[in-house]
């Protein structure tokens, strides 16, 4: 679990503990996950958790705000942090909700065929969100369309109809943590798999499949 920090209390808890952070790391958490959400093919795993504690932050930062004298330079440059923190927030939250609207039986199906001890790829609102897109859409076929046909085709196969995230695009990244031996897969038949060493701060344009567990597990950064 994440939560906030006060100026006596910086230090990270040990595992399986609750994690500590500074408002600045948690501000450059929130960034971390955006770019990775805005630039990755599919929907990533949720940070319900750090969006509970940046909105917590900005109640934070608003009260803070409130004590601040009128006409104070401080106030226009705090108060333009906090639009800056609500951008990124909302503009987070928007490309995960994109991304369940266009891939939603896909997201429905990898949230409910995951084992118990993995993340959890859908906040409770979000998955409460994507059944309700599903039977929606479900229900606005049937009316439209499907009742009018055939009965042999008056049924639908919602995973069939609806692309996958495409995972071999590719995408810019920039390298958190020195990794060896990547596989990475040849873009021709006359091209052979080869491995490369990814080298901390170095940035690379790469195929999304490849680097998909790094992404996850914070090595590197979509960007």
């Amino acid at each position: 679990r994440v939560r906030m920090s006060d100026a006596s209390d910086l230090s990270a808890g040990e595992e399986g503990q609750e994690e500590v952070m500074t408002p600045a790391e948690l501000i450059a958490r929130l960034e971390e996950a955006w770019l990775n959400e805005k630039f990755s093919p599919e929907l990533l795993e949720n940070k319900s958790e750090l969006v509970e504690c940046v909105m917590e932050q900005i109640t934070h930062m608003e009260d803070n705000l409130q004590r601040v004298r009128k006409g104070d330079v401080k106030a226009s440059v705090h108060r333009m942090e906090i639009d800056r923190i609500r951008f990124v927030l909302s503009s987070y939250l928007r490309s995960r909700l994109q991304k369940i609207e266009r891939f939603f039986p896909h997201v429905l199906e990898k949230e409910k065929s995951r084992a118990d001890r993995d993340p959890t790829f859908l906040s409770p609102e979000e998955f409460a969100f994507a059944k309700e897109y599903l039977a929606n859409t479900e229900v606005y076929l049937r009316n439209v369309a499907l009742k009018h046909m055939p009965p042999n085709l008056q049924s639908i196969d919602m995973l069939k109809a609806v692309p996958e995230p495409c995972l071999d695009s590719f995408v810019f990244l920039r390298v958190k943590e020195r990794q060896e031996n990547i596989l990475v897969e040849p873009e021709t038949d006359e091209q052979r798999e080869y491995v490369v060493d990814l080298d901390e701060g170095s940035q690379h344009l790469m195929r999304y499949r490849t680097i998909a567990p790094l992404v996850a597990s914070g090595a590197v950064q979509l960007i």
